[in-house]
């Protein structure tokens, strides 16, 4: 069997195990009216009910970083676990994410996401710019950072190119620049209409090698996150979570199944006439 071919058998039996037959949360994600699932992904309040009295705003691109362990017998996922004094989501487990800001835009990357990422990360979006595919990998880089203190890149002695103030230059002052040739995209999903605040939001994976270097003190009793823990999938998808991200979940776990390999369909969930349906990108 050539290459092309077994590659090709397998996107086919990934959309068989995760397409328009889905099972498990994926499938009994048709139909719910969870637009503040995906707003919580992004740090954003919470919404009661389906209110929909805001105006139609244009969704915000954003990005969520899972950072996995595949070295034992099940692939493990980092979480962290918010303050229970937050209003929002007290003790509950997150990964780190949030919109993209204008230096994620300017920042020099050491290596570029792939190709196949590139495409999938455009599709369908009305003037993407060459910029938006690699900012948002950039801006679930720079959440990862600083809501954990760590730095997915490669280390490097020197560091060539302007880098814009703020946190990136924070970030390369520990002698490490961003690469996202280790990121993998998991899925999209986009905030119904009509919520107060919209986000276009992409979920991205990477393993733990690809952590470079860590900053202590990021995580303790008075920051956002209180604890970081490495959570088996099965475990993590018992866990009180958001609905999106239990789904991202079981999109996860059939993408490692099938080898994560980039050329693999990714997931878009979006909502139509008040009912979420998937698609593939």
């Amino acid at each position: 069997m050539g290459v092309a071919h077994a590659r090709l058998r397998g996107r086919r039996k990934y959309a068989r195990s995760c397409g328009g037959a889905a099972t498990g949360v994926t499938a009994r994600f048709a139909g719910l009216d969870t637009g503040a699932a995906i707003a919580s992904e992004t740090g954003e309040p919470d919404l009661v009910g389906s209110d929909r009295r805001w105006p139609n705003l244009r969704p915000r691109p954003a990005a969520t970083l899972m950072i996995l362990d595949r070295g034992g017998a099940e692939p493990q996922v980092l979480m962290g676990r918010r303050h229970w004094r937050h209003a929002f989501m007290p003790g509950k487990f997150v990964f780190p994410g949030g919109r993209i800001e204008a230096a994620d835009r300017r920042m020099m990357v050491a290596n570029g996401l792939a190709e196949a990422i590139e495409a999938k990360l455009a599709k369908g979006v009305v003037r993407p710019g060459l910029s938006r595919p690699r900012a948002l990998a950039l801006a679930a880089i720079r959440e990862t950072f600083e809501e954990t203190g760590l730095l997915i890149g490669t280390k490097a002695s020197g560091i060539p190119g302007k880098i814009p103030p703020g946190i990136w230059t924070e970030f390369v002052g520990h002698g490490v620049v961003p690469s996202l040739e280790g990121l993998h995209f998991v899925a999209r999903a986009i905030t119904p209409p009509r919520r107060p605040r919209r986000f276009d939001a992409a979920f991205f994976a990477v393993d733990a090698n690809s952590i470079a270097h860590r900053i202590e003190g990021v995580i303790g009793p008075e920051a956002e996150l209180v604890e970081l823990a490495w959570l088996p999938l099965s475990q993590a998808k018992r866990l009180d979570l958001p609905t999106i991200t239990m789904v991202v979940l079981e999109e996860l776990e059939a993408r490692i199944a099938q080898g994560m390999e980039h050329e693999l369909p990714v997931p878009f969930f979006a909502e139509r006439h008040r009912r979420w349906y998937r698609t593939e990108l």
